[in-house]
């Protein structure tokens, strides 16, 4: 069974910095997809950021760019982390992580990010 849990979400400063984690168990990474989303309540999910293991590609919403930093654990790969620096109230949210394995998309639970002012 394949099963991705996000962490590390918590309450943090504005300018401060946060790491969340997406670890995923139950499959072999030969290829994937990997994708941050964050939800608002009341608001359409956004997302945040998406790396690719095929050609190492990335993606950044334009509202996070030059401060959030994604990245895979490079000995494991087992794991996607979302650095997060200098982060505003705005960025406050649900953060979820989701993984495409060939036509396969599975969830994560959600890690709540607070961020005071």
């Amino acid at each position: 069974e394949v099963q991705l849990q996000a962490s590390g979400g918590g309450l943090v400063q504005a300018g401060g910095s946060l790491r969340l984690s997406c670890a995923v168990s139950g499959i072999t990474f030969d290829d994937y997809a990997m994708s941050w989303i964050r939800q608002v309540p009341g608001k359409e999910r956004e997302v945040v950021s998406c790396t690719s293991k095929s050609d190492g590609s990335t993606y950044y919403a334009d509202s996070v760019k030059g401060r959030f930093t994604i990245s895979s654990d490079s000995n494991t790969e087992n794991e996607v982390f979302l650095q997060m620096n200098s982060p505003k109230p705005e960025d406050t949210a649900v953060y979820l992580c989701n993984a495409l394995f060939g036509v396969n998309l599975y969830w994560g639970q959600g890690t709540l990010v607070t961020v005071s002012s």
